[in-house]
């Protein structure tokens, strides 16, 4: 297949077809194509989590708590699928290696941790990752109604944000309780003196990230137009959030996706697929800043720049000093699954210790240690492979976005970073 072949997922005038009710009904259809595990499970995930404010609460009013859950259920029949299809049906040795490192980093993790729940918590967190792994080999293109969903997610997180800085909604401040924990699902708090705001969903963090990846995945096939006129709607809706991060990132894809649109269309997407192989330079940012910054007061000069300069100084620094003196060997090992994560800071024996990561790599490079490194070296490889435009350009923005944020938490209020797999993200899934 041709480049050119390839290059109307980049369109200057995309083809008309949209996600229609009457189109799916009138065309023949296979079973995989109306369902899947994978694209069932990741709907659930979006659906649950972008509305993970209202959900949590009214799921309590009516004593349906464990409701909540439902989607990570399913998602354990995701490892049992990656199994079948990568270990048992068609052997890869990246799929065997990494599902060997991952039950062994679970029992790492429940020896540095110290307590059951903690594993258990560790053993949840992970399963997202599986359902990104089941869409190896697989394009996002044929998963229409995946896509269909995260259209409409996009409209509604904005509507969200929108009327929650006009409405007090009933969950904003609600305290629940989880295995024992109590939580707040939806805390407002001020930045510089301007209020977050967290929509239908369950943290300011979270909100902000819907507005952006369902903008993005929705943007791959739309117009110049379309995108031209949305984008100013969702970063006004992410602004009203504060999340700096999640804004700028908007406009820089932006600015990307336009300057795709406006090459040849042989050319489009070989620069698109140049354009996420050079995003994983992204891994060297926190360690020149490590490097250059360490120390330095940015936020006497810019106040704004706080929360870099405490990453800097503390969250990307700290997990080694500390990894040092609770587990020396996990320099080699890793520390385990949860460590560094939520399931330490809520249900282990050494919460003292905890330390907000606040980075994709970092975070996951601690649990997991060197054999991390050969991991994103195998997904280095399959990027520089794949077709699927859609992976390629979520690829870009993750690689951007998880600088400064961890990707593990759930969206449930339990910690203020990026969840799931929740949007446990793309950028994890073997291409």
């Amino acid at each position: 297949m041709t480049d050119a072949a390839i290059s109307p997922s980049f369109p200057i005038r995309p083809p008309r077809a949209r996600f229609t009710l009457s189109k799916l009904l009138h065309r023949p259809l296979s079973l995989e194509a109306l369902w899947s595990l994978e694209g069932f499970v990741l709907s659930l995930y979006f659906l649950r989590d972008a509305m993970a404010g209202a959900f949590r609460y009214y799921a309590a009013k009516m004593h349906l708590e464990p409701v909540w859950f439902i989607p990570d259920a399913i998602a354990m029949l995701t490892v049992l699928a990656f199994a079948h299809r990568h270990v048992i049906k068609s052997p890869n040795i990246v799929a065997i290696l990494t599902l060997l490192q991952i039950v062994v980093s679970l029992y790492i993790g429940y020896i540095f941790l110290g307590t059951m729940n903690g594993a258990a918590s560790a053993f949840k967190m992970i399963i997202p990752i599986f359902v990104g792994f089941c869409f190896c080999g697989r394009k996002l293109k044929d998963y229409k109604w995946v896509l269909l969903t995260m259209h409409v997610l996009f409209y509604v997180s904005i509507v969200g944000i929108l009327l929650s800085a006009r409405i007090h909604f009933p969950w904003v401040g609600f305290a629940y309780e989880s295995f024992g924990v109590t939580r707040q699902a939806g805390r407002l708090w001020w930045a510089l003196a301007q209020e977050r705001l967290a929509g239908f969903a369950a943290d300011s963090t979270m909100a902000a990230f819907f507005v952006l990846i369902t903008y993005v995945l929705t943007s791959v096939r739309r117009s110049v137009v379309w995108c031209l006129l949305w984008a100013p709607v969702a970063a006004y809706a992410i602004n009203l959030t504060t999340s700096k991060t999640s804004v700028g990132l908007l406009f820089i894809y932006l600015a990307l996706l336009l300057v795709i649109r406006s090459l040849p269309e042989n050319n489009r997407f070989p620069v698109l697929r140049g354009m996420a192989l050079a995003s994983f330079l992204a891994i060297f940012v926190p360690i020149l800043l490590m490097i250059f910054l360490s120390g330095t007061d940015l936020a006497h000069s810019f106040r704004s720049l706080y929360s870099l300069q405490d990453r800097i100084n503390n969250s990307w620094q700290l997990p080694f000093i500390y990894l040092a003196k609770l587990m020396p060997f996990g320099f080699i090992s890793g520390c385990g699954l949860g460590c560094f994560n939520y399931p330490q800071q809520i249900f282990s024996n050494i919460t003292s210790y905890y330390v907000p990561v606040d980075n994709f790599y970092i975070g996951t490079y601690l649990m997991f240690g060197p054999a991390f490194v050969a991991f994103v070296i195998a997904v280095i490889l399959a990027i520089a492979r794949t077709r699927d435009i859609y992976k390629l350009t979520v690829v870009i923005v993750m690689n951007l976005f998880t600088i400064t944020v961890l990707s593990y938490g759930p969206a449930s209020g339990d910690d203020p970073t990026l969840a799931p797999g929740d949007q446990n993200d793309l950028v994890t899934r073997l291409a």
